[in-house]
């Protein structure tokens, strides 16, 4: 009789860094055509803005769902390495990201105990602040954004403030997600379990 043994999703943790990548630098070039539109608006300008930002629509959604696939695959490893651990419910670590107000901290919080029941081995200073500089990094990216539209659309300076935000949360973002896959590979292949001995 064989265990079924569970795994980091390191695959789908490339994955979801990967699309993460690729969608922030779709990005730049989406404001980029944005701006340059808004500045001088022409029928190209408008259908290289349209054509970009449609891509980057798709690109972001793709990272949005592959990594709220990881992070819940994360969450249930997680709870089965601490069952004591106060790991949030698969509902509410979805759940939370698309309520107002409370997207603004709970999904931190959330990432927060899911990498600290991944293993002894999360490192609460280091590993807290990488995960803290992420989400500042993204909640700095969206205040940015909506100040711009307000104030100074079309503004080089909060376009390049903006932007250099959203490929930092990026790359931070995707230092967690490295982060928690390897905590829960290590640890997951300690508790391998032992075959049971055959009978004689």
């Amino acid at each position: 009789m064989t265990s079924t043994v569970r795994k980091a999703p390191r695959t789908l943790a490339r994955c979801a860094q990967a699309a993460i990548a690729v969608a922030a630098v779709t990005d730049v070039l989406r404001a980029a055509a944005v701006r340059d539109h808004y500045l001088h608006p022409t029928d190209a300008s408008l259908h290289k803005s349209g054509f970009i930002s449609m891509v980057f629509l798709y690109l972001m959604t793709l990272a949005i769902v592959l990594f709220l696939v990881w992070l819940a695959w994360s969450r249930r490893n997680a709870q089965e390495l601490s069952p004591q651990a106060s790991v949030p419910s698969r509902g509410w670590t979805i759940g939370a990201w698309f309520i107002p107000v409370l997207n603004f901290f709970v999904p931190r919080q959330s990432v927060l105990g899911i990498g600290r029941a991944s293993s002894a081995s999360w490192q609460e200073k280091r590993d807290t602040t990488l995960v803290n500089l992420w989400w500042a990094a993204w909640i700095a990216h969206a205040l940015v954004l909506t100040a711009a539209g307000w104030v100074a659309q079309g503004s080089m300076a909060f376009l390049v403030v903006a932007e250099a935000l959203m490929i930092a949360a990026a790359v931070l973002v995707g230092l967690v997600i490295e982060r928690v896959t390897a905590l829960q590979s290590a640890a997951l292949g300690a508790t391998v379990p032992v075959a049971p001995l055959a009978q004689a």
